[in-house]
């Protein structure tokens, strides 16, 4: 948490006067999103107005969280994201660990005159004025609930916020199965059930969305998953033509790479799909126990995230990537 000087000297931050803006990463998630609505409708209740800006669209089963339609997505109104960016006195960064990985809103952050208040569970983060950063917290949704206690401030908590930061920490924490989960994670979805979070709505908006395309691409993958390395390995896959067949939309994927860790003996699942636009292949990494996809994804994959979950790419072909992958498996002893 922030020490008692810097949550002064942020609480001096945060008045009507000043321009807020929250930013969160590219491809935002649950997290990203319930974390960053979280927080605005936090210091709406506190009298102070602030706009979120994600660098691109995010899936629409996160949509009907309070205001979420309201986001200004930077690569439909970069005029606009630009402008708030630049002006604004205060920029809240959660669910992130350096300007990289917000996409084209990175270099006006950087360039930015405002203080930088930095909010995320990621590993290895990079300066800003104020961070928090805490690798143990599964989601950044519990992280604003950390900061808005540690301001004295949870008697704020409304519904908004409540149903926000619920829908962050369940979908981080996989429904609550992570073992990162921890009583702490417990204590605090307890107390946003009593200020509103209703768990069946907010599961049903989440994940009872299920289209037939998204069923129709989920069986392709299943129908296909493949187990290596003696079992403890599985790996899923989509191409481009497939995603195009089935008429793919954002958000489509998420989750599938979890089906690969619900096999029994299974401590690592890598899912692999060609990019829709562009030529590369993006990888979701999830694992049991000490495999550590972070490293792992670092190591080879130019990406990274947590010791269980983490992202990354290859310029490679389909084909040639997951051969690739096959063979780090190996060097690693995974």
């Amino acid at each position: 948490m922030f020490t008692p000087a810097e949550l002064l000297e942020i609480n001096q931050l945060l008045i009507p006067e000043n321009k807020i803006v929250i930013l969160t990463h590219y491809n935002p998630d649950g997290d990203a999103i319930g974390s960053s609505l979280g927080l605005k409708h936090y210091l709406r209740a506190k009298g102070i107005e602030a706009e979120v800006v994600t660098p691109n669209d995010f899936p629409k089963f996160l949509k009907w969280m309070p205001e979420a339609k309201k986001n200004i997505i930077g690569e439909y109104k970069r005029k606009v994201a630009f402008d708030l960016i630049n002006d604004a006195d205060v920029i809240f960064c959660l669910d992130f660990n350096s300007p990289s990985r917000i996409g084209l809103l990175g270099d006006w952050l950087m360039r930015a005159k405002a203080k930088k208040i930095l909010i995320d569970h990621h590993q290895q983060p990079e300066d800003f004025d104020f961070v928090y950063s805490d690798t143990i917290i599964p989601a950044t949704c519990q992280m604003i609930y950390h900061f808005i206690e540690a301001m004295d401030d949870e008697n704020l908590v409304n519904k908004e916020i409540a149903e926000c930061l619920y829908t962050g920490i369940m979908t981080d924490t996989g429904g609550f199965r992570f073992r990162s989960t921890s009583a702490d994670t417990h204590r605090i979805v307890a107390n946003l059930i009593e200020k509103g979070a209703d768990p069946s709505v907010i599961t049903s908006n989440t994940w009872d969305t299920n289209t037939v395309s998204r069923l129709h691409l989920l069986a392709l993958v299943l129908g296909r998953i493949e187990v290596v390395n003696d079992g403890t390995v599985a790996v899923l896959s989509l191409t481009r033509k497939e995603l195009q067949e089935y008429g793919f939309q954002k958000g489509d994927t998420e989750g599938f790479v979890n089906y690969g860790l619900s096999i029994v003996g299974v401590k690592m699942s890598a899912f692999f799909m060609e990019d829709l636009y562009e030529d590369f292949i993006k990888i979701s990494f999830r694992s049991k126990d000490d495999v550590d996809v972070n490293q792992f994804s670092r190591k080879y994959f130019n990406g990274g995230g947590h010791i269980n979950a983490a992202g990354g790419r290859s310029d490679e072909s389909l084909p040639d990537t997951i051969e690739t992958f096959k063979k780090r498996l190996e060097e690693e002893n995974l």
